[in-house]
């Protein structure tokens, strides 16, 4: 297993080199139709780089982020609120947030069944939901997917078509971007 709680300093100064311009751009206009205040929950947040890229197009938001290793999470900059927990285990009631953030972090879920439910239970109605991780259907993804599970990490990569209907059993309706080995999902909750 990868030990994240060791490598905060780590990942909060090279992390923000792995998100490509055209993933920034879809996350600012993701974000953009949002003004007031709204609630966004970053899910394996680590140390808040997929925040610190939202608030840099959308500063007006109350960014919040879980994490299951405290030693990523203190890296977080001071206007994200941070909380130690597990995608499986959202320390947080029922519509609580507005938007749900996964940069890199879905493959790291031990139970990515439960952690769906998870944030469709803390999404208001007509939620939005962004998510960034590498394609397994290529060679590069399937190739970071080989070294995570050398690693001991869960690993569950999925090609975007595979995520697409699982999160429509989830109510959402999807939209899937390619970057190559990449890809971005942007969902409403129904």
């Amino acid at each position: 297993m990868i030990p994240f709680n060791y490598l905060g300093f780590v990942f909060k100064h090279l992390g923000s080199l792995i998100y490509p311009k055209e993933v920034l751009e879809e996350l600012c206009i993701f974000l953009k139709p949002f003004s007031h205040q709204e609630s966004v929950l970053d899910v394996g947040a680590g140390t808040g780089v997929m925040s610190e890229f939202a608030y840099k197009c959308n500063n007006k938001l109350k960014y919040v982020a879980v994490d299951p290793a405290e030693g990523m999470l203190k890296f977080a900059l001071p206007f994200i609120e941070t909380y130690v927990a597990s995608a499986e285990e959202l320390p947080f009631e029922d519509n609580s947030f507005d938007v749900v953030l996964m940069g890199e972090s879905l493959h790291h879920f031990y139970n990515p069944s439960i952690a769906f439910q998870e944030v469709k239970r803390v999404l208001k109605k007509d939620g939005k939901l962004f998510i960034y991780d590498f394609d397994v259907s290529t060679f590069r993804g399937k190739s970071i997917c080989m070294m995570e599970k050398l690693f001991g990490e869960p690993a569950h990569f999925y090609k975007p078509s595979a995520l697409k209907e699982i999160l429509e059993e989830y109510g959402f309706s999807v939209n899937i971007v390619n970057h190559k080995w990449r890809y971005t999902v942007s969902a409403s909750l129904s």
